[in-house]
């Protein structure tokens, strides 16, 4: 598989899933947390970029807590956007 294949928002939205069923399924309540440290962890920030940009355009497919997790890195980026202008 290439590089874009693996950023294509389903790709992305299937990977991002994927993480967090194993994380849902260790402790639901810690899930979007432990979801969004994975992401920061072992995403390329091109792939965090790229999830954060289908959250906002609606987010369709994702699983509820992966949609919490990607909320707090959108608000993580856009805390850090505004401390850097």
């Amino acid at each position: 598989m290439s590089h874009e294949n693996r950023n294509t928002p389903d790709k992305l939205v299937y990977m991002a899933n994927q993480i967090g069923k194993f994380w849902t399924s260790q402790d639901r309540a810690k899930a979007p947390d432990a979801i969004a440290q994975h992401l920061k962890k072992f995403w390329d920030p091109r792939m965090r970029e790229r999830i954060v940009a289908h959250l906002g355009s609606g987010g369709d497919g994702l699983d509820p807590p992966v949609r919490q997790a990607i909320e707090r890195l959108a608000a993580e980026q856009a805390k850090a956007s505004s401390a850097n202008a």
